[in-house]
């Protein structure tokens, strides 16, 4: 048996990510955004409403991408919560920022894998912005390495569960891409 909900969405995983821009005064901003993806290899898609940091990305044109992980999911929550106009919230939070290599925008040390990103495309609605960016580097701590590679197993990514507004755990290995799906053909 199945239940109808009208015009509810999920698209699931949702990543919590985190946005870092600097100000006009170069002050670190961080915000928390689940409404994003990947366009292709080198872009990403992000949803944001107007904030600080959608004054901030037009000021700059530059930003950075954190991903929330298991053991920052306090602190990601919180910055999602708390506008930096009133409050320095990376102070607050304890975290640390220090500028991104290649683009003029903010890294949080907290955070163990960010992409440095320019912005393409700030698409303006009546509810906010519908942003591209291009990937011009990720930086990534050796820690959530194995073999080289990104192990999300060692990261413990978080994403948005919008249907019980929880965050849930990313990294359990259930298959091989381009590989299991052989044993159909």
């Amino acid at each position: 048996m199945r239940k109808d909900f009208d015009k509810k969405t999920i698209i699931t995983p949702l990543p919590v990510v985190m946005i870092g821009t600097y100000d006009e005064n170069g002050v670190p901003n961080l915000m928390n955004a689940a409404w994003a993806g990947q366009v292709d290899a080198h872009q990403i898609l992000i949803s944001l409403s107007k904030h600080k940091t959608t004054e901030n990305l037009k000021l700059k044109g530059e930003f950075t991408v954190s991903f929330a992980t298991a053991d920052t999911v306090k602190e990601s929550d919180y910055f999602g919560m708390e506008s930096g106009r009133g409050v320095n919230k990376i102070e607050k939070a304890g975290f640390h920022a220090v500028k991104a290599e290649h683009v003029d925008a903010p890294l949080f040390e907290e955070y163990p894998l960010t992409l440095e990103c320019r912005v393409v495309e700030m698409a303006d609605d009546s509810d906010g912005y519908l942003l591209t960016g291009e990937t011009v580097n990720m930086s990534v701590d050796e820690s959530i390495l194995t073999d080289g590679k990104v192990d999300l197993g060692k990261m413990k990514p978080i994403m948005f569960d919008s249907a019980m507004n929880k965050y849930r755990v990313i990294g359990e290995i259930v298959g091989d891409a381009f590989k299991d799906g052989l044993t159909l053909k």
